[in-house]
C-alpha cells in the first residue's frame, strides 16, 4: 500500500511516500526549486518519491495532508471576532484570501493533481486531512527505535494547538493534553525574532545563533511581564503586549516600552543589546521546556520521550533538556517542522487510521537516518558538472578522503555531496561544508565567505 504525505502552503513545503509503513522518499521542495522555505505545492518533491521506486500515480492509495484547512479558518474567525473591533481593517482584507487558501484547499489540492497527472484519477476519495499536530507527533513517534513513549509537539500553531502531549504505545497515538492559540511558546519566540529584526519563520534560528554572544539581562523582565510559567510547565502569555492576534506584526508598542526600543531595523547592526535579548529569550524557552518534559515525565509513566514541532529545531535547548536526563532516551524528528508533517501525515495514516502495525526498529530509526532524498550517479555528477563548466577530475574513495582531509588541514572549506539528500533542514553529513573546527576564524570565513551570511552564524559536528 503506497501513501503520500504532503505539507504546502505555509512554509516548508515537502512530500513523503511510504510503502506498506516503510519510508521510501521525502523531500523538501526548496532542494529542488532552491527557494528557502518554499511553501509552493511540493511538485517536485512528489515527482522525486514517486520516481524513486518508478510508481505512476494511479498506484497511490492515499494522498495525506498535514493539516485540516477547516479548522484553520474557523481559528482565524473565531480569534477576530474573540479580538474585535480591534483589527477589522486588517480582518476585512484578509477574509477573501483566507476563504481561497482555506475553505477552498481540497479542491485546489485536487486540481493541481490532475494539472500534473491527468483527469482519469478521481482524487476525491483518495484525498484525507490530518490534524497538525497529529502529523508532527507522528512522525517523531512512528519513526522512532521506542515502542512506547511520551511525543511532546511545540510549535507556532497548528489548527489550534500549540503544545500538545500524546502517548505512543505500538501503533497507536493519543493525545493527552493540549495549549491552544493564541498562547505558544513558538509565537513567543517568534515574537522576538521579529523584534531583533529577522524574519518570522525563518529567522528563528539566527536568534538562537545569536544568543551565545549576549547574557539573559532581560529574562526576569519576560518571565515577569510576557509569560506566566506554572509549575508543571504549562503557560499563558499576556496578549496585551502582542498584536498577532489581530495585526500584521508580531509585537506592538506596550512590548517596544516594555524593552525600551523600537523593533531592530534589519538593515541596521545588530547591537549588544539585541544578543543580551536573544539571550533571554533563549534561557526562558529553555525553562519552560525543562519544566513541561519534568512534569510529562511525572505525569505520563513514560521512559523515552519523541520531540516534534519547529521548538524541537532549537538544538541548544534539546542539548539542555538531553543533560538534565529526565528521560532515559529521546529521540528528535530530524524533520521537526512543517517538512516533516509530511511524513507524519502518511504514517499517521497507515498506522492510525487504518490500523497497521508498526515494523520492528533497527533500534536507531525507522527513517535510515532521515537520508532520504535523491542519490546521483557518478555519469550524472559528470555530466552536471560538465554542463556547468567545471573544472574537476575524478578519484576514488580513498584518494577523496585523503584529499579532503589535507584541504581541511590546510584551512580549506570542503563542500561534501555524497549518497542520498537529507530529509529536513539540517546538513547531516551528506550535503555538507565541511571544514577545520580548530581554526579560530573558520567560523567567519565560512559565514562570509562562503555562506554570505551573518558572521555569529553557528554551525554544528554531522
Amino acid at each position: 500500500m503506497y501513501i503520500l504525505g504532503i505539507s504546502a502552503f505555509y512554509h516548508d513545503s515537502a512530500a513523503c511516500l511510504i510503502d506498506d509503513g516503510e519510508i521510501i522518499a521525502a523531500a523538501q521542495e526548496e532542494r529542488f526549486t532552491r527557494i528557502k522555505y518554499d511553501a509552493n505545492f511540493p511538485v517536485n518533491a512528489i515527482t522525486y518519491c514517486l520516481d524513486e521506486v518508478n510508481l505512476k500515480p494511479d498506484k497511490i492509495d492515499y494522498i495525506v495532508f498535514y493539516d485540516k484547512p477547516f479548522l484553520k479558518f474557523e481559528r482565524l474567525l473565531e480569534t477576530y471576532l474573540a479580538f474585535a473591533p480591534r483589527g477589522f481593517k486588517n480582518f476585512v482584507t484578509s477574509v477573501p484570501v483566507w476563504v481561497k487558501e482555506k475553505l477552498f484547499q481540497k479542491s485546489l489540492i485536487i486540481k493541481i493533481l490532475r494539472d500534473l497527472w491527468g483527469k482519469e484519477i478521481d482524487w476525491t476519495e483518495r484525498l484525507i486531512f490530518s490534524e497538525h499536530h497529529l502529523s508532527h507527533a507522528a512522525s517523531a513517534f512512528f519513526p522512532s527505535p521506542f515502542n512506547e513513549a511520551a511525543v511532546l509537539t511545540m510549535d507556532g500553531v497548528g489548527e489550534w494547538s500549540t503544545t500538545s502531549l500524546a502517548i505512543g504505545h505500538g501503533n497507536e497515538l493519543s493525545v493527552h493534553k493540549e495549549i491552544n492559540f493564541p498562547h505558544s511558546l513558538g509565537l513567543l519566540y517568534s515574537a522576538f525574532t521579529y523584534y531583533v529584526g529577522f524574519k518570522v519563520n525563518s529567522g528563528e534560528y539566527k536568534l538562537m545563533g545569536l544568543a551565545p554572544y549576549g547574557e539573559p539581562k532581560y529574562s526576569n523582565l519576560i518571565k515577569e511581564n510576557l509569560i506566566d510559567i506554572k509549575e508543571d510547565g504549562s503557560f499563558a502569555l499576556d496578549l496585551n503586549f502582542f498584536n498577532y492576534c489581530t495585526g500584521l506584526t508580531m509585537t506592538n508598542e506596550k512590548f517596544n516600552t516594555l524593552f525600551g526600543d523600537v523593533p531592530r531595523n534589519p538593515e541596521t547592526e545588530i547591537s549588544q543589546r539585541d544578543m543580551d535579548i536573544a539571550a533571554s529569550i533563549q534561557k526562558v524557552t529553555e525553562e519552560v521546556l525543562i519544566k513541561l518534559v519534568k512534569g510529562i515525565a511525572k505525569t505520563s509513566g513514560q521512559k523515552n520521550l519523541c520531540l516534534a514541532g519547529g521548538v524541537a529545531l532549537n538544538c541548544v535547548a534539546n542539548g539542555k533538556l538531553l543533560r538534565e536526563e529526565i528521560f532515559e532516551d529521546i529521540w528528535v524528528q530530524p524533520a521537526s517542522g512543517d517538512a516533516g508533517g509530511a511524513l507524519g501525515a502518511a504514517l499517521g495514516a497507515y498506522h492510525i487510521m487504518l490500523n497497521k502495525k508498526r515494523k520492528p526498529s533497527d533500534k536507531i530509526d525507522n527513517m535510515k537516518g532521515s537520508f532520504l532524498g535523491p542519490v546521483y550517479s557518478d555519469l550524472k555528477i559528470n555530466e552536471t558538472l560538465e554542463g556547468c563548466g567545471a573544472v574537476f577530475s575524478n578519484h576514488s574513495q580513498d584518494q577523496i578522503i585523503e584529499l579532503t582531509a589535507k584541504d581541511l588541514a590546510d584551512g580549506k572549506a570542503v563542500g561534501w555531496f555524497s549518497g542520498r539528500m537529507e530529509f529536513g533542514p539540517r546538513a547531516l553529513g551528506n550535503r555538507s561544508i565541511l571544514a577545520d573546527p580548530r581554526s579560530d576564524s573558520m567560523q567567519k570565513l565560512l559565514n562570509l565567505k562562503v555562506k554570505n551570511r551573518e558572521s555569529f552564524r553557528p554551525f554544528a559536528p554531522s
